[in-house]
């Protein structure tokens, strides 16, 4: 099955860093790609002859014609090629795509990240744009939306899904975090990855976790830290200038399907409380990917005033333009929940963005309730 990704590296003039996690389809979009050179260095091969000697790759691109295109796959493997990379596009008029699943080691290693000369591009598992009309969103919040896993959903083949999640979670652990050498106790880290996927969704107290995973809070934020890097996951924080009460973000997993394999939830339909986290996971994770992918310039929060909670605001350049509740039941938004907010942002449109609803309502309070199709779509008109 083929899906048409809203990302186009082809459209780009420059040079550009494609990263992404594992699966998300960054190599089929590059091998698609006209090019003069294509080097993998997931080959062993490759890498160990560049990493030996990284002048090789210097003298062969020096034989490429200007204004060619040279995609290089896995570019964190030897990281020593960015400079060369760079003598490239001066020298030589060269455009580079250049993919990766972290940032993390180049950033690390102090590699030459090509001080502005290369677009920043992030590749996303499959969007309901990418999907189409066979997108079917329970299936997505089961088993996620990766490429492979989705055509798999989508074919009915949940045996083979449900083992290619599995074996993700353990390659994850084994390449990105041992073979990277991320962190020396890889079963510290481990524990803690069980820990975090639980709180999935959740505000995150950084105490509780310790406690949990048997290690400092210190190492509790560095191991967040090695999720955000190698695009696991990313924290929501809440709105709200106290640094004080910034301590307590949310953290949400990249992707439903990878999140239910790490709490080894994917034999079991989700509970209608592992719906909620679910359907606000993949929610808050499919306005990023569109913001992305549509080069809007927003960031995402929450807003939280003492036990009052609005799940998602985005925010623009002078405050926020937005808010959405997301509900996947009949449940709607508390009076006194609604007060507070208003008080605080009389202005800022505000709408629950539905899980169930097939049709659009108007509650008496004023709130307009969407299908999860309208609002990801009002969200685009920004």
């Amino acid at each position: 099955m083929y899906f048409t990704r809203l990302l186009q590296p082809e459209r780009i003039k420059g040079s550009a860093f494609l990263f992404g996690p594992r699966m998300t389809g960054k190599t089929s979009l590059v091998r698609g790609l006209q090019k003069v050179a294509y080097i993998d260095l997931l080959d062993p091969e490759q890498e160990l002859r560049f990493r030996q000697s990284p002048s090789l790759f210097w003298e062969e691109t020096r034989t490429f014609p200007k204004n060619h295109l040279v995609v290089v796959d896995e570019i964190q493997k030897v990281p020593a090629l960015l400079d060369y990379v760079q003598k490239g596009i001066e020298e030589q008029g060269l455009r580079f795509i250049l993919t990766g699943s972290s940032a993390r080691k180049l950033r690390r290693g102090g590699a030459n990240l090509l001080g502005g000369r290369a677009h920043d591009l992030k590749l996303h598992p499959l969007t309901v744009r990418e999907i189409g009309p066979q997108f079917d969103l329970l299936l997505a919040l089961q088993y996620g939306t990766l490429p492979k896993f989705a055509e798999l959903a989508l074919a009915k083949n949940m045996e083979e899904v449900r083992g290619l999640l599995r074996s993700y979670y353990t390659t994850y652990i084994k390449e990105e975090i041992q073979a990277e050498a991320l962190t020396r106790n890889v079963g510290a880290f481990q524990r803690f990855l069980n820990v975090a996927a639980q709180a999935n969704g959740q505000v995150i107290e950084f105490q509780n976790v310790s406690r949990e995973c048997s290690v400092p809070a210190s190492t509790v934020k560095e191991y967040f830290a090695i999720l955000e890097d190698t695009l696991i996951g990313e924290f929501l924080w809440p709105w709200d200038r106290s640094e004080r009460k910034k301590a307590r973000p949310k953290f949400f997993f990249f992707d439903t399907g990878v999140v239910r394999s790490i709490q080894n939830r994917l034999n079991d339909p989700p509970t209608s409380q592992e719906l909620g986290f679910l359907f606000e996971t993949w929610l808050v994770r499919e306005l990023v990917r569109l913001r992305d992918y549509f080069k809007k310039s927003h960031e995402f929060c929450f807003w939280r005033e003492g036990n009052y909670e609005i799940d998602i605001l985005v925010m623009g350049s002078r405050g926020p333009v937005l808010a959405m509740e997301c509900k996947s039941g009949n449940e709607s938004l508390s009076r006194p929940a609604l007060e507070s907010f208003r008080a605080k942002f009389p202005k800022v449109p505000l709408v629950i963005a539905s899980l169930k609803d097939k049709a659009r309502r108007r509650l008496a309070s004023e709130i307009e309730i969407l299908p999860w199709r309208d609002a990801l779509e009002m969200y685009c008109r920004l």
